[in-house]
């Protein structure tokens, strides 16, 4: 019986890091066609109306997701905690009206800043295809990592550490 339980821990164990090198790669692929061209963005309108002025002097991430994306509502809680400790915008990509995506926020439980990009303009922009897609710029806005498809707040948190 012991020794059932460590075959199967050790096959666990196994295919969790053989998934993790996988979505990585995947992940990578899918990242060589994003624009990785500088930020040149001042300024975002965020879904309450106000103007959200980025800041000069602090790395950003820029999150792109979708109401009606299952991965990006698994992933929301990430966000959720990193936006507690990093300046993160986020952007709603063609998720509906404003109203409905503040709906979803609040039945979510999410607070993050929010950009409604209904016509699709700034996913367009940064080339996103594939929801979510998470973008890290260093201080002076040089994109240093992006990640496309589900990321753990650990993996948030270690990117972030790395480019501060």
């Amino acid at each position: 019986m012991k020794d059932k339980l460590k075959k199967y821990i050790k096959e666990i164990i196994i295919f969790t890091i053989t998934l993790a090198i996988a979505m990585n790669v995947v992940s990578f692929y899918r990242a060589q066609d994003l624009n990785k061209n500088d930020l040149d963005i001042k300024s975002f309108k965020l879904l309450d109306g106000s103007e959200y002025n980025i800041k000069t002097d602090k790395p950003l991430v820029i999150h792109f997701w979708a109401t009606w994306c299952p991965t990006c509502k698994l992933e929301a809680s990430n966000i959720e905690k990193l936006s507690k400790d990093y300046e993160v915008i986020t952007i709603a990509v063609q998720s509906g009206s404003e109203e409905e995506i503040k709906e979803y926020l609040k039945s979510n439980d999410l607070t993050f800043n929010v950009v409604n990009d209904e016509n699709a303009f700034y996913s367009s922009k940064f080339n996103i295809k594939v929801f979510p897609t998470t973008l890290i710029y260093n201080k002076e806005k040089n994109l240093e990592f992006s990640e496309v498809g589900y990321t753990t707040t650990v993996g948030l948190y270690t990117r972030m550490s790395v480019v501060k």
